[in-house]
């Protein structure tokens, strides 16, 4: 199941890519109560979804885009990558959240996840 947001921001895309470039800051993810760090490797303690990693499988900072895949989870998933992508504009930016997940069953639950960082993400940096 492929799921793509599209959300304009009025922040200019360098304060954007700040928060979100950074695979360790979790302050704009609700639910995740802590996260670490080995080598590529992410690992999130998360309210209702308890232990997830995660492989930061590229980072460009040029491009401003982040992509990275769920390799464990409970439960586990089939298949997971996702990219973030920021991109500047005349006024503010556009933030491009991609993913692909399987089984097709959790696909209302990341989509929530999602929706819900950005709404978080928002107010995290006054209301974009």
């Amino acid at each position: 199941m492929a799921l793509r947001i599209e959300h304009p921001l009025r922040q200019d895309a360098d304060a954007i890519w700040a928060v979100v470039g950074d695979p360790v800051r979790i302050d704009w993810v609700p639910g995740v109560a802590s996260c670490t760090m080995d080598d590529d490797v992410r690992r999130f303690s998360m309210a209702g979804a308890g232990e997830l990693a995660e492989r930061i499988l590229s980072r460009d900072p040029e491009r401003r885009r982040l992509e990275y895949s769920v390799i464990q989870s409970t439960p586990p998933l089939k298949a997971h990558r996702a990219a973030i992508e920021v991109i500047e504009q005349a006024e503010g930016c556009l933030l491009i959240w991609e993913t692909e997940v399987l089984p097709e069953a959790v696909e209302p639950f990341i989509r929530r996840s999602m929706e819900a960082a950005l709404a978080q993400l928002e107010t995290l940096l006054g209301g974009i």
